[in-house]
């Protein structure tokens, strides 16, 4: 059985006093890592802090990262910075990075092998808009994405990737993709890792559902055989809720 992971993305929320009391808030409450993966992704700036703190089963992930191991890249973070102060997850490809900072599939490729060669857990972001989805081309699109993201990753390597489906339409919006849909996308997503690679592989690779996660909605989401957990946005900025899907996920395995 694949482990549950609920990953939350605070985005561009919390002051380092507000973060701090959050994590004190929740680290004797968190799950026991071998039941329920829980992963914290804040801003650059929060990220020693967090990990200093994170305890012995919350674990600090990173928002976003730059290709190039190093260089002339004013206001960017390296992966092996992010290795360095202990960081090991990172949100790579989310779909605010792709409209707003115009990262492509191929720069998020890039980003997804240099976060294995720095032994970073990847968590990385495809999701159709709603007007492909009105088309009824969701299983093109997340394929395309999917295989440009994955390009060139060898089988071995594939066990570290996370893949999370994050329909763009349902970002923020407080609309949700229901459960069948989710499911759907999901196989196609494990059904693509499998034509890459084989379906063994694609079997343990785990797939998250993010797009206006809450504690309402995420039990029947991560009850459906191909969900594995969820990538949380402003649900995951509040304690008690995050820690209420903890205990939702954790209920789900047990």
């Amino acid at each position: 059985m694949r482990k549950v992971v609920i990953a939350g993305n605070w985005k561009m929320f919390k002051t380092r006093d507000e973060a701090l009391q959050f994590i004190y808030n929740v680290n004797m409450e968190i799950p026991n890592r071998e039941i329920v993966e829980s992963v914290i992704c804040a801003q650059a700036p929060l990220l020693r802090d967090l990990v200093k703190r994170q305890g012995d089963n919350l674990r600090i992930g990173a928002q976003n990262m730059h290709e190039k191991t190093e260089g002339a890249y004013t206001g960017e973070v390296s992966a092996a910075l992010l290795e360095n102060i202990g960081v090991q997850y990172v949100i790579i490809g989310h779909s605010e990075r792709r409209e707003h900072f115009q990262e492509t599939d191929e720069s998020v490729n890039k980003k997804l092998h240099q976060a294995l060669r720095y032994d970073l857990r990847p968590i990385v972001c495809v999701g159709e808009p709603l007007s492909v989805r009105e088309k009824g081309e969701t299983d093109s699109y997340v394929e395309r994405q999917t295989e440009k993201a994955l390009a060139g990753l060898k089988a071995d390597e594939m066990e570290d990737v996370i893949i999370a489906y994050e329909p763009i339409w349902a970002i923020g919006t407080g609309k949700t993709a229901t459960p069948e849909m989710a499911n759907d996308a999901t196989r196609t997503i494990r059904e693509t890792i499998g034509r890459i690679h084989d379906a063994g592989i694609a079997d343990k690779v785990r797939i998250l559902y993010g797009g206006s996660v809450n504690t309402e909605n995420i039990g029947d989401l991560i009850a459906k055989e191909e969900i594995d957990g969820a990538l949380v946005g402003g649900a995951s900025l509040s304690s008690k809720n995050f820690l209420r899907m903890l205990a939702i996920a954790q209920e789900h395995v047990t």
